[in-house]
């Protein structure tokens, strides 16, 4: 992460970097020989971790799903909470890099598609949850394109939702434990089926919002 995109505007406002014990770890970590560049390519094996166990689940039943989609919803928070460290350990912890925006925004554009895509096969109860896990992967990346485009032409950096990436893995991350519960008590996924539903609507809003932000700023500028 540079120096220029380490400054407030462009960084995702998460309230969470306010908590004293997040940063004392952040801390620790700084103090250790490992780069935000290491703990951003951790990202993508909690995503892969998570993309395996939702895409294993059709093939078992009972207590077995419960406990993948348990799993997988502690494995998204897990790919969260990198997302968060490396951002601390470069900027609070003066490890930034010339190039730590590759490392900071390419493990999530592969992340994202993991998770959401592999939450579209765990589906059993209809046909096209496939269909809407790869159109939600694809509007997610497209959010963060918009975002990274519009900087690129002197728009300033927009987080807004209400799909954005923390929208999108805390959406997830709930459907799995709704899903474990649902698979429990009536062994059926409509909770995810609903919860991809709402991404992909989401998703198309964000996309709009972001854009339609950009263009205002751009035209009165």
């Amino acid at each position: 992460m540079t120096d220029e995109q380490s400054t407030p505007e462009n960084r995702r406002p998460l309230k969470v970097r306010g908590v004293g014990l997040v940063n004392q770890f952040a801390c620790w970590l700084s103090q250790k020989s490992i780069t935000p560049n290491h703990i951003s390519l951790l990202s993508i094996v909690f995503a892969l971790f998570v993309a395996i166990c939702l895409l294993i689940v059709p093939q078992y039943g009972g207590g077995q799903k419960v406990v993948l989609y348990v799993l997988a919803a502690l494995l998204i928070q897990g790919r969260l909470l990198c997302n968060l460290f490396d951002g601390l350990v470069a900027i609070e912890g003066g490890k930034s890099t010339a190039s730590g925006e590759l490392f900071n925004d390419i493990p999530d554009r592969i992340s994202d598609p993991l998770i959401i895509i592999a939450a579209g096969y765990s589906i059993v109860s209809v046909t096209y949850g496939d269909i809407l896990g790869w159109c939600g992967a694809l509007l997610a990346v497209l959010t963060a394109y918009i975002r990274t485009l519009a900087v690129s032409i002197g728009a300033p950096a927009n987080f807004t939702g209400p799909m954005a990436k923390q929208h999108r893995m805390a959406l997830l991350t709930f459907a799995c434990i709704a899903t474990a519960f649902e698979q429990y008590f009536w062994q059926h996924d409509y909770v995810m089926l609903i919860a991809l539903i709402i991404l992909n609507l989401g998703c198309v809003l964000t996309n709009w919002r972001r854009a339609s932000l950009a263009y205002h700023f751009l035209e009165k500028k």
